[in-house]
């Protein structure tokens, strides 16, 4: 066991790490508006000044785990307005497509309890282009592509600079701090740089009274006086000027009112910009800065190095520590990567990792509050009472979360967690299991059971693959450990079964196992918003709903099967969700004269369909994600599986026995796989070789870059559908959204998405483990050549890889054609891990650094050197 193994046995080493958010502005938590405008409550001009009631943002910023104490870095090139204390991005109706963050930054390397972090700042020397960015972007059309910071030309010549923040920790109470600073141009060039630190404020809404303190010691230190933190002080080892003042809004700038206080929370930023007295002269306060004006030579470099400590002085260990924690991670990573031997796999799959521990943010929203506002506060708009988010009282988050990305999507979603925790449990299973439980806690879920989707509306309802994500990490962590973790497993069935029942009673309104579910998080895939709800009593039964229902069924079966190995309670649990994925099963094909389901058998597809009022059917013909979904459906049960239950195995038998048409249709139960082995499928072999060609067609779904959402059919010949005289159109777009469903910031009409195709890639290798290496596929459709659905599998996990790989020119799809990133050495390892990815070309597109479900990358590239 290495060193860093070691420390997650110990208690501690997390409570500081990467929780600072990178944008707390335009949140749904920081409105309280009488209309859900959250984009325009608060916005980035109003940042620097406004006090935030629920959390904290910053570049490169850390925390404690509650979030009392904030350090992040601040900077001024000597031509910005205002420092550069937070990124900037536009909101969603400034954005061409939807929100977007302006700011080149990336997340380098990080351990799993923050014993070292890296990240990386690319600052311009010339003015930002705040307001360029605004209206070149408000320009464009959804046709075009977005105006990024690259496009200003800021970088060309290499008039920037490279800011580098390290962490590494001493104890658990001691954190030792690098930023350097690197001038990448041909000429000198000038800058401020502001580490900064702060006390989150909690003592002026009337909650709470107590008011932690700082103050400038000597010339190297600031102490800080929070009875709830043992850190005590911040050291430095240079020369900078230290300065104070509030973390209180400026009231008079912002509402054009009285302040409490003459050195509000931008005092900092007057002082150094316009030489205000806005800084308090007495060298104290709750927010401080160290300020360090310098000069860097031509390609030369400048390090600052201070020190968050319990000790009262900067010791003599400083070098020591950092280069002990940096080879300790050296060490955890090379033994994670044993099995990886390709050099640029290696360095993929560490960024990936490192970006999905940088995205660890402290998330606080305490809904009854937010709704009736703070003692101290105006009463927020009675509106509120009965709006956004107001059947979710009981909600009461206050805890380190893992989210998608912390500029786009600074608060977590529900089926996006499920994911990340897939990947988290690599190196970091008790985490991962800590983060799928939190969602099931009674102060998230709803008390009638649905699960918090995300802040916008967690009434909104997201794919149940919380069970999956369970099993999944149960698995990965007794890997890991050699042990099984039954008590997990045992607590979260529980609660699963609670959401498992919602579903049923709020998804299946007529009771015949076709489930409807709105969106589902495919924002955009439909020919309409799914989201909305159908006019004169019309209803829309859902492919998709109704799969996840059904591989939601067969996840929850499998957990009831793995507790009953020691304790045969749970046997009749797994009767009862084998019977509820039969009746799914069912209700999704034809059954019989006058029955309809969702297959097509002309198509040889599944569809949505409209049900009318007069309960007459019209199909959605659309070939898309939503009829690629039912594979996800599968499970195999072993014969020895099925001798240590036998009560399971009778009841099971009894019930397939009555019900032959089901048990014929759906499950091969009666034929044996290889090695006894038992098949659970929404998918005969016919069926799914049907689905298969579809999918694996280049000229359909098959991208060089993995599956896409939509068929590519759609391209020259889109969908229409005409309804009350109006034509509606679904056309292939294989880059960003053209449509403005769901804010328009996402593309589910032909973009690739790597968590719907890591789904598609483990039911391969399920499929393959039942029906073994004799049963093969053309691969792809058209081409004669025919291989195993697990090598199908590790094909798709070879074109998902190629997206980020570099290939034989050296450059990497990712990138698309920014000459700067395939080039330039200073950006060209600097991996993004977008939200989602080109249909055609595989350029990263969406939410920059989305490492949430994108991190899965990590996952496939030790499924293809361990387990090809």
């Amino acid at each position: 066991m290495n060193a860093e193994q070691e420390r997650l046995g110990q208690s501690g080493w997390k409570k500081w790490g990467s929780y600072v958010s990178d944008r707390q502005w335009g949140t749904v938590r920081e409105d309280y508006s009488a209309n859900g405008a959250s984009w325009d409550y608060t916005t980035h001009d109003m940042a620097r000044s406004k006090t935030w009631r629920w959390g904290e943002d910053g570049i490169a910023g850390i925390s404690d785990d509650k979030q009392n104490l904030c350090f992040s870095l601040a900077l001024w090139n000597k031509k910005d307005p205002i420092l550069k204390e937070r990124y900037f991005g536009l909101t969603n109706e400034q954005g061409n497509h939807g929100e977007d963050v302006k700011e080149l930054y990336y997340y380098i390397d990080a351990t799993p309890t923050h014993s070292y972090m890296k990240m990386l700042y690319k600052y311009p020397q010339q003015e930002y282009p705040y307001q360029r960015l605004i209206d070149e972007n408000a320009r464009r059309s959804k046709d075009e592509e977005e105006f990024e910071l690259l496009d200003t030309g800021l970088f060309d010549e290499n008039k920037y600079f490279d800011v580098f923040v390290e962490y590494a920790k001493g104890d658990v109470e001691d954190i030792l701090i690098k930023i350097t600073v690197h001038n990448r141009a041909n000429e000198a060039a000038s800058l401020h740089v502001i580490p900064t630190l702060w006390f989150r404020n909690t003592w002026v809404w009337g909650r709470h009274d107590y008011k932690p303190a700082m103050w400038q010691i000597n010339q190297q230190s600031i102490q800080l006086k929070d009875e709830r933190l043992a850190v005590q002080y911040l050291h430095q080892q240079g020369n900078g000027k230290i300065m104070f003042c509030e973390n209180e809004t400026n009231n008079v700038r912002l509402y054009n009112v009285a302040s409490n206080t003459p050195y509000p929370k931008d005092g900092i930023n007057d002082y150094i910009i316009h030489g205000t007295n806005t800084i308090n002269p007495v060298k104290e306060g709750t927010k401080a800065a160290i300020d360090y004006d310098i000069t860097i030579p031509a390609q030369g470099e400048y390090t600052i190095t201070l020190r968050l400590t319990d000790k009262d002085n900067f010791g003599t260990d400083f070098n020591a520590i950092f280069e002990q924690r940096i080879k300790e991670a050296n060490i955890f990573y090379n033994d994670l990567q044993t099995d990886i031997k390709d050099q640029d796999e290696r360095l993929i799959h560490r960024q990936a990792l490192a970006g999905m521990l940088w995205n660890k943010q402290f998330y606080s929203y305490k809904v009854k509050q937010w709704l009736e506002g703070d003692p101290a506060m105006p009463t927020p708009p009675k509106e509120r009472l009965t709006g956004r988010n107001s059947n979710w009282k009981q909600l009461y988050n206050d805890d380190v979360i893992s989210v998608p990305d912390k500029w786009e999507f600074p608060w977590y979603a529900a089926w996006d967690l499920a994911f990340h925790c897939v990947t988290l449990a690599l190196i970091d299973p008790d985490f991962a299991k800590e983060q799928l439980l939190l969602l099931t806690e009674e102060w998230y879920m709803n008390p009638s059971g649905g699960f918090p989707a995300y802040e916008w509306a967690f009434g909104d309802v997201n794919p149940p693959v919380h069970a999956g994500a369970v099993y999944r990490v149960f698995k990965l962590d007794a890997s890991i450990k050699g042990k099984k973790d039954y008590f997990f497993l045992e607590t979260l069935f529980h609660k699963l079964i609670i959401n498992f029942t919602w579903w049923v009673n709020k998804k299946d309104n007529t009771g015949s196992n076709i489930f409807e579910g709105g969106f589902l998080g495919l924002d955009n895939i439909g020919i309409f918003d799914r989201g909305l709800p159908l006019p004169d009593g019309m209803r829309e039964e859902q492919a998709d709903a109704s799969s996840w229902m059904a591989v939601y069924a067969l996840n929850m079966l499998h957990i009831a099967l793995e507790l009953a190995t020691f304790n045969k309670s749970y046997t009749g649990m797994a009767t009862k969700f084998l019977e509820h994925f039969m009746y799914i099963a069912g209700a999704m094909a034809s059954m019989g004269e006058g029955d309809s389901g969702l297959w097509d058998e002309e198509d040889e597809f599944f569809y949505d369909q409209i049900r009318m009022s007069d309960n007459s059917i019209v199909k959605l013909k659309i070939k898309s994600m939503v009829g690629l979904i039912p594979l996800f459906a599968v499970e195999v049960i072993t014969k020895e599986t099925l001798k240590e239950n036998p009560v399971f195995e009778e009841h099971m038998s009894w019930f397939l026995r009555h019900r032959p048409d089901l048990a014929k249709l759906v499950s091969r139960w009666y034929e044996e796989g290889k090695e006894n082995k038992h098949l659970l499928s929404l998918l005969r072999g016919h069926r799914m070789k049907r689905i298969l060609s579809r999918m694996l067609d280049e000229t359909a779904f098959l991208s060089d870059y993995g599956i896409r959402a939509l068929s590519k059919e759609y391209q020259d010949n889109p969908y229409k559908i005409t309804q009350r005289g109006v034509e509606l159109t679904l056309k292939y777009a294989p880059g960003e959204s053209d449509s403005y469903t769901y804010g328009g910031n996402s593309n589910w009409r032909g973009p690739i998405w790597l968590q719907m195709n890591f789904l598609i890639i483990e039911s391969l290798r399920k499929f393959h483990f039942f029906y073994s290496d004799d049963f093969k596929i053309e691969y792809p459709t058209g081409s004669g050549k025919f291989i195993s659905l697990k090598e199908v599998g590790t094909e798709l996990a070879g074109r998902l890889l190629k997206i980020f790989l570099k290939d034989e020119n050296g450059k990497r799809p990712v990138f698309g054609n920014n000459e700067k990133y395939q080039k330039d050495p200073h950006f060209a390892d600097l991996i993004l891990f977008h939200e989602y990815f080109h249909g055609d070309n595989g350029k990263g597109i969406g939410a920059s650094h989305q490492t949430g479900w994108t991190g899965l990358v990590a996952n496939l590239i030790k499924m293809k050197n361990s387990n090809p």
